[in-house]
């Protein structure tokens, strides 16, 4: 039988990885040097390989370390929302839902996605937006329960990170009443004569809509390029050039009386996925949002 883990000799080691040296874990810790590398020694002894190696007048990982750190870091990270989940629980302040969002993502079509578990009044729903890759790496930290984006989860056995999908929904070119009075053609010539605010080639859609300007034979007149999606359609909807958007998006856009719907291209697709950090998914809230999705209909109803 293995000898247990001592997790407080890992929470040692753990603190002198992060801090970067002994010395600067003592004071955090508030002990003694030469007790931080006791217990950090111990560690290495019970795991059979070192851990740190000299490095300059510091100290670095190893690879085992580099290991270690990866798992150590999981542990205490989920250490920390330890508190949070049991005051939850015990004070029935309800389900929480840590969500990821790809910057890519539109704004209204993450509210369209989260929508099936928004009913509940015991949600509490945490939303952070970043860059694709950073947002999978808190995944596999499980600092979120999910991540939300425009593209699958990419093949990659050291974060062990699985992809479901969520759904798709076609493109279409929304415009201010008093640019789209501009069009002298038809749709989707007209995309020819207007200026045009595009996705920066960060979003998957970007790729699909250059190769369906190409088929229509159409050179767009590019005036803006957006990271952020709800940056994209503010500059649209103040009359800087017609945009696209998702179909998911058209009932909330047109609510607005000043925009106009230019035309549908059902060929341009915009697909949604949901990425977990575990093949079978056991939070009620995931489970209930993949669930609706795979009950819906691919494609919103035109």
């Amino acid at each position: 039988m293995s000898t247990p883990l001592n997790y407080r000799h890992l929470y040692y080691f753990w603190v002198v990885a992060k801090e970067g040296g002994m010395a600067r874990a003592a004071e955090r810790l508030d002990m003694a040097v030469q007790t931080v590398s006791a217990q950090v020694r111990a560690l290495e002894q019970s795991l059979g390989y070192a851990l740190f190696k000299p490095a300059g007048r510091g100290i670095a990982l190893t690879d085992a370390g580099v290991a270690a750190m990866t798992q150590a870091d999981q542990i205490f990270q989920i250490g920390e929302q330890l508190p949070a989940a049991v005051r939850d629980a015990a004070t029935g302040q309800g389900l929480r839902l840590a969500v990821g969002m790809s910057d890519g993502l539109p704004k209204l079509v993450v509210k369209h996605l989260l929508q099936p578990v928004l009913h509940d009044p015991r949600v509490r729903l945490l939303c952070h937006e970043d860059e694709f890759d950073r947002l999978l790496a808190d995944l596999a930290l499980h600092k979120l329960d999910a991540v939300l984006s425009d593209r699958p989860a990419p093949p990659n056995p050291n974060l062990r990170l699985y992809g479901h999908a969520l759904g798709e929904a076609s493109m279409a070119w929304f415009a201010p009443a008093d640019v789209a009075r501009k069009c002298k053609l038809p749709f989707p010539a007209c995309l020819g004569e207007l200026p045009l605010l595009l996705p920066t080639h960060h979003a998957a859609v970007r790729a699909r809509l250059d190769q369906w300007f190409e088929r229509q034979g159409l050179r767009p007149r590019i005036a803006g390029e957006f990271e952020d999606s709800a940056l994209l359609a503010a500059f649209g909807r103040s009359g800087m050039g017609a945009f696209p958007a998702s179909r998911w998006s058209h009932e909330e856009l047109l609510q607005d009386r000043r925009m106009r719907l230019l035309g549908d291209t059902p060929e341009v697709l915009e697909h949604f996925h949901l990425i977990s950090a575990e093949r079978r998914i056991h939070h009620p809230l995931v489970q209930q949002l993949l669930s609706s999705a795979r009950g819906a209909p691919a494609s919103p109803a035109k």
